[in-house]
Order: structure tokens, then sequence, then C-alpha cells
């Protein structure tokens, strides 16, 4: 196992030298998040302009050493737990988990073994302790769909489990151009619906500048009346995680990006806020 120090700039894949299991330090979470990387083919079914997977390929994840992720996510966990881990690589103030996340380099939901996966999680959660540390899923939702997916959500309110689920625009034009999908705004609506009637549902929205402009009036005016849509009609929404660029982008268009300073995050904010909903803002 590496011995560098971890840092919240360092979201490194292999820093543990595991396949499946990482740690990193979650500026968001504001402690040792212990990642699940589903994805090791580095595939996922969207590109987002500011993702940090190197060599992403478009696809799903490949199948699931089950054996295998129990003993690197057991093994990690106890060290963890009972080793110098925290000690030795965590720095003084960021000692705690905070949760245990699915997300790694693609849409972990694509892979096949999702239910069984949180099933595991869930066991190894219980058997070290860890029933109050949160069960992460980042998602892009394209597959809530799905029943194995459907049943992984159920089984993750029971593990205090929360999705965050993506949206960085509210509109088809907008998630072409920063997600690369041709995903309907009505599918995502009835994913979103979906996603929320089945475990505690947070959107994380990234905002950034795209060849030196801001998102537009346009781009805040359509994610708010989504939004107003979505609470009119009862949906419950824990809330909105909003966050800009802390690490740079590995795709082509990493050199159009650039983040965008923290009052402007808090302004777009304030008009979510209006809404009634909590907003955790990150820069």
């Amino acid at each position: 196992m590496s011995e560098r120090t971890l840092s919240t700039a360092d979201h490194d894949r292999d820093s543990a030298g595991l396949r499946y299991v990482y740690p990193v330090i979650s500026r968001r979470a504001g402690g040792v998040s212990v990642g699940i990387n589903l994805n090791p083919n580095n595939a996922c079914n969207w590109r987002c302009l500011y993702c940090q997977v190197p060599n992403l390929t478009l696809g799903s994840a490949p199948p699931v050493d089950m054996a295998r992720l129990e003993q690197e996510l057991r093994g990690f966990l106890h060290e963890l737990v009972h080793g110098d881990f925290m000690a030795s690589r965590v720095p003084e103030g960021m000692r705690r988990i905070n949760d245990i996340a699915l997300s790694g380099n693609g849409e972990p939901t694509s892979a096949a073994e999702f239910a069984e996966v949180i099933e595991l999680v869930g066991r190894l959660k219980a058997e070290f302790g860890l029933a109050e540390q949160k069960l992460v899923l980042i998602t892009n939702g394209s597959l809530i769909q799905r029943e194995s997916v459907q049943r992984g959500l159920r089984l993750m309110a029971q593990h205090n489990g929360a999705v965050w689920f993506k949206l960085d625009r509210a509109s088809e034009v907008g998630m072409l151009a920063i997600n690369d999908t041709r995903t309907t705004l009505a599918k995502v609506r009835e994913h979103l619906v979906t996603a929320s009637a089945l475990c505690p549902t947070w959107l994380q929205t990234c905002w950034f500048a795209l060849d030196g402009a801001p998102p537009s009036g346009r781009d805040e005016d359509e994610y708010l009346d989504f939004l107003s849509g979505l609470l009119h009609a009862g949906t419950r929404l824990q809330g909105v995680l909003l966050y800009g660029l802390a690490r740079p982008s590995l795709q082509p268009e990493a050199a159009r990006l650039s983040a965008l300073p923290v009052a402007e995050l808090e302004a777009f904010a304030a008009r979510v806020r209006d809404l009634g909903l909590v907003v955790r803002v990150s820069g």
C-alpha cells in the first residue's frame, strides 16, 4: 500500500494499491471517504467535460469480482478502524471515517452486480461498527430504471444511504454540452423522482466557466424552473451540493474550463435556497 499522505487535491483511485477500494480526503465531507471504484476499466456512459478520469472511454463497468471486493474492503476497513492508517496517512483534523462512497472511474450503477455490492457494503459497515457512517452513491442517474439499481437503492436506504444525483444543467442543450449525453430532461426528471422515492437524494451540480464565460442567466433560470417543478409535484430532495472546479479535468476540453469565484457560487446558491432547499457550497 502506498505510504503518501492524502490530501483533498488527490483522488487517485490507485492510492491504496487495490483494484476496487481507495481512500480520499473529501473536501465536501470533511473527513476520509472510502471510495469503491466499480469501473477500473475507466468506462462511463457519459463524458463530462470536467471529468478527472484519465483515458475515459464509453462503456459500462466490467464484471465485479465480488470475492476480491470483499477482501479489499474488509482489509481496508480493518486498517482504518484498527490500524495506523489514520495517524500515518491522514492530516490532523480529518481523521474520521465520513462515508463509504461508490463513485470511481465511471457510472457505478452500470455494474450488473450493483445491488450485490450494496448488500456487501451494508454487511461490512455493520461488521466494523460503521452503521452511522453514510453510504453514498455518486451517479449520473441514467440507469435508475434498472430493477437491480432500484433494489440497490432500497438497500442503501436501510444502511444510512444517500444518492448524489448529477444535474449540471437543466436543459437538453446544456446536458449535451457539459455531460456529452443526449438524454432528455423528461427522463432525468423521471429518474430523479424514482431515486428520491427509494433513497434520500441530493442533487450534485458542478458550476464553472466555459471558454471564460460563467453559466448564463438562462442556465440559472432553467435550473431553478426544473427544481421548482419537482418541488411543486411533491418530490422530496435533501438539497443541492453545489461545487466548483477543485482539480483539473483530464478531458480534451480541459483548457476551456475555469473555476468561478466562490462569491458567484454563493450568489447562485442563494437563488436555490430561495426555493426552500438546503444548499452546500464547495469551491
